[in-house]
């Protein structure tokens, strides 16, 4: 990360440290690198609760970068035509379309989509 680790603002409240070797650390865990498309194990739920009521159609399973996730949800959102999200590695796509979501992601390149 280099120079953005030396932004002030993530800095705001340290101490002085006179160790020449001192690497500053943020509590910013850093993102997992986005895994090729054929290795994604991604599963897909149809979930009711805690959504008022409304169904949604949930991915699991993506692992990558939170950049990467949203971009395969709005894909998703754009060709189903609906609303969703991405949070915490998780796709929620509005509405109970668990078929076209596998078969659009199965078109995309991931293969091992259940």
């Amino acid at each position: 990360m280099g120079t953005k680790d030396n932004d002030w603002k993530t800095r705001l409240g340290m101490v002085y440290s006179t160790n020449p070797d001192f690497q500053f650390e943020t509590d910013e865990e850093d993102e997992p690198e986005t895994l090729d498309k054929n290795q994604q194990k991604l599963r897909v739920f149809i979930e009711k609760k805690n959504r008022g009521g409304k169904t949604a159609t949930v991915v699991k399973g993506f692992v990558g970068k939170e950049d990467d996730c949203k971009d395969l949800a709005k894909l998703l959102k754009t060709k189903c035509g609906v609303g969703g999200s991405c949070k915490d590695g998780e796709i929620i796509i509005q509405g109970e379309i668990k078929e076209k979501v596998i078969e659009l992601l199965k078109k995309e390149g991931y293969t091992q989509t259940k």
